[in-house]
């Protein structure tokens, strides 16, 4: 007996080696069978399969319906072989009117909801194709389109199908590959098949012509899309961008002046429940102060009641409230990233998709065209055959019963070929009437016109196009009108920028912010509090404090001349040890917070490096509500931010570390919403020691904040900006700031 060598055999491989091939035989398999989908029929594998697979069961619209398990078992059985439960799920999806477009599949029982419930078990639900999956099936049986062995070699299935509708662009597609990701949204397919058409009529046509007959997507569960044209044309371009989605709401006025919010529709792929849990934990947490209840009295249709604290409210302002909160404005994302006929991945704009499908439809209608004439051909010669036997029967029939190979015999008196004297030896003997040889003349005339028109198809490409644009306009009226193919999304304007602030009921409770020498950051009630007061954490102790209100916005500036902005009324209150600051900003452990301050926004601030240099900034430009904060202060290598102080009066005062003072006009200091600054003091060696802004009129409370010096004790140090200074008085060398 035989010994496979492949037996027992080791091969040392690098591990590292062995797993980037693994990784990427994996990462293929993801790409091309799972995640992406095919520009053509715009269909990821499974989907593909469950349809082929529903056909072969016959299951067409007009046909009854079959077990959703009965669909599965088919297709994991022979076609899809994964689990059972992710083939369910895609087949429920492609029954879900709120979250298909255009549905493949109808379904029969409990298909879920867009409230999230799950669909009922696939014994229990029964399911058929729809006709817009009959399209993407339409002439597969003509060779139409590539098949391929299954995964065991046991069946035939199609690489790609026809795809006489748009399914691409009108259902969209989502997935997540290894590396890569796709994200299209769903369309209307008049508004497709009008800008396909437009391209085939000039095929020059760019992105801005197309969006002329298709202006965005067209969500199943409607919505409006409030995104700028230029970002849209944009997005379509790149294939790359995103669309901004709106609940639609109106105003029902009630008794007495009261009125109320309805909500009739939500953005695409939001479950209602969640959204209504996500929306009343918000009111717990009193995030929304101008809202007083929601109530859902949804039936079929969606119809969520918004109730306001008072009737005094903007509905604008509750709303926008609640768009800038909750998911009733999301964004959904474009990455039109589909796999090309030659099967690479890739991202495309709009043209390219549809022109890829328009090219996808000629090849379908050359292999059915050349299929269609092969036939035709095989036919003609048939009748062929039978138009020369009809003039002699008596012939044929003496041949048949006397000569050992009647075959033979046939084709040498007739002259007929192999298949004409098969089909005549198989014809039956009462289709030998004179009746039967007129309906053979007349099937001969008209195969032969068709022979002519498909040979004219097949060799004018201007004919071919004609034909699918023909074919579209058929896509266009089937589906693009009626109540499935009516707009759902409205197209606005985004909205003018809404003050909510100003209309938010105010709270101004007295605080004081306590910032430890550790960093820990924490809010106490009221003003004139003592840090020393205050219990800290073991090692701890205070270090600053800003008297504040609740309303407030705190702004931090670091040594790395960043300023961050924190909310007052969202810091850790009470008598506890607080938050860490670090947690909610993003500074590093070698930066150190110089001060803090509530931000005015009439107010302006000195800032000064290490270095010297120095600008006045506005402290509304200093506001960044995000942890990585705003860069205020550029800093060179070895530099860091020293000063932020007001700069509240007309004179500024620098002193060196070389102990040498310089006094000039703030005028000749510029105003900055960011930058390196100008110089302040020029030095030798050594840099910036302290620096401060006051009114020449009131006199200088510096070094000691306690006693006010008059403008004569410095009159001496009055120079230009940039200059060299003077030696310092001793009195100003003597205590350090503050």
């Amino acid at each position: 007996m035989s010994v496979d060598p492949t037996v027992g055999h080791i091969e040392d491989t690098k591990l590292a080696d062995a797993l980037s091939q693994r990784y990427l035989a994996y990462a293929m398999s993801t790409i091309m069978s799972r995640s992406l989908p095919d520009v053509r029929d715009g269909l990821k594998p499974v989907h593909r399969r469950m349809i082929y697979a529903m056909q072969q069961l016959k299951l067409d619209p007009t046909s009854g319906f079959k077990k959703c398990a009965r669909v599965v078992g088919d297709v994991i059985g022979k076609y899809h072989p994964h689990g059972d439960a992710s083939v369910y799920e895609a087949l429920v999806r492609l029954a879900q009117d709120f979250a298909v477009r255009y549905p493949l599949v109808e379904g029969q029982g409990n298909f879920g909801s867009i409230d999230g419930d799950n669909a009922a078990a696939m014994r229990y639900t029964e399911s058929r194709l729809t006709a817009v999956a009959k399209a993407l099936l339409e002439g597969i049986d003509e060779d139409s389109v590539d098949f391929r062995p299954t995964y065991d070699g046991e069946e035939q299935e199609p690489v790609v199908l026809p795809a006489a509708f748009p399914n691409l662009l009108a259902n969209g597609a989502a997935g997540i590959a290894v590396g890569m990701a796709t994200s299209i949204p769903p369309h209307n397919v008049g508004e497709i098949c009008s800008a396909a058409l437009a391209l085939i009529r000039k095929p020059a046509t760019t992105t801005l012509e197309l969006l002329e007959h298709m202006p965005g997507p067209d969500f199943p569960t409607g919505g409006s899309i409030v995104e700028d044209r230029d970002a849209i044309a944009r997005a379509y371009e790149t294939g790359r961008g995103s669309f901004r989605i709106r609940s639609k709401w109106e105003v029902e006025q009630g008794r007495f002046g009261t009125w109320q919010i309805v909500v009739t529709e939500i953005p695409y792929q939001v479950q209602k429940s969640r959204l209504i849990e996500q929306v009343a934990d918000l009111m717990e947490l009193k995030k929304l102060p101008l809202l007083a209840d929601i109530r859902d009295e949804s039936t079929t249709d969606i119809r969520l009641v918004l109730e306001p604290k008072s009737r005094g409210i903007e509905p604008a302002v509750l709303m926008e409230t609640l768009f800038r909160a909750t998911q009733l404005e999301s964004r959904f994302g474009l990455n039109m990233n589909v796999l090309g006929a030659d099967q690479v991945p890739g991202v495309r704009s709009l043209k390219d998709v549809l022109q890829a499908w328009l090219d996808h439809r000629h090849d379908v209608l050359l292999r059915r065209s050349t299929n269609r004439l092969q036939a035709v051909n095989r036919r003609l010669e048939i009748l062929d055959g039978f138009l020369a036997v009809y003039l002699n029967l008596d012939e044929v029939i003496r041949i048949v019963r006397e000569e050992d190979d009647a075959k033979a015999a046939l084709m040498a008196t007739f002259s007929l070929t192999e298949l004409q004297a098969d089909s005549v030896l198989n014809m039956r003997l009462r289709s030998l009437r004179r009746l039967e040889e007129m309906e053979i003349r007349a099937e001969h005339a008209k195969l032969s016109a068709e022979k002519q028109s498909l040979q004219d198809l097949l060799g004018q490409e201007g004919l071919r196009w004609k034909r699918i644009a023909a074919e579209i306009r058929d896509i266009q009226k089937n589906f693009g009108s009626g109540a499935l193919g009516a707009r759902r999304s409205t197209l606005a304007e985004p909205p003018p920028e809404i003050d909510v602030e100003a209309a938010l009921p105010v709270e101004r409770d007295p605080l004081t912010v306590i910032l430890s020498q550790k960093g820990w950051i924490r809010t106490v009630r009221g003003h004139g509090q003592d840090p020393q007061g205050l219990k800290f954490k073991e090692g701890d102790g205070p270090g600053m404090a800003v008297e504040c209100h609740s309303n407030d916005r705190l702004c931090v500036f670091a040594t790395d001349g960043r300023a961050f902005t924190l909310r007052v009324a969202e810091l850790p209150r009470g008598r506890g040890d607080g938050q860490p600051l670090r947690l909610l900003i993003d500074l590093s452990n070698d930066e150190d917070i110089i001060t803090m301050f509530p931000v005015d926004d009439s107010a302006r601030r000195l800032l000064a490096s290490s270095a010297g240099r120095g600008l006045v900034v506005a402290e509304s430009a200093m506001t960044a509500e995000k942890r990585t904060g705003k860069q205020i202060l550029n800093l060179k290598e070895n530099e860091s931010a020293l000063i932020c102080a007001p700069a509240d009066g007309d004179h500024v005062l620098v002193l060196g570390q070389n102990r040498r003072m310089l006094v000039f006009p703030l005028a000749q200091l510029p105003e900055m919403t960011r930058g390196l600054g100008v110089i302040l003091q020029k030095y030798k060696e050594g840099g910036l020691r302290d620096a401060m802004v006051f009114t020449a009129a009131t006199g200088l409370a510096w070094p000691d904040p306690n006693r006010t010096r008059p403008f004569a004790d410095v009159k001496e140090y009055v120079g230009k900006r940039a200059d060299t200074g003077k030696p310092a008085p001793t009195w100003a060398t003597r205590k350090p700031k503050g």
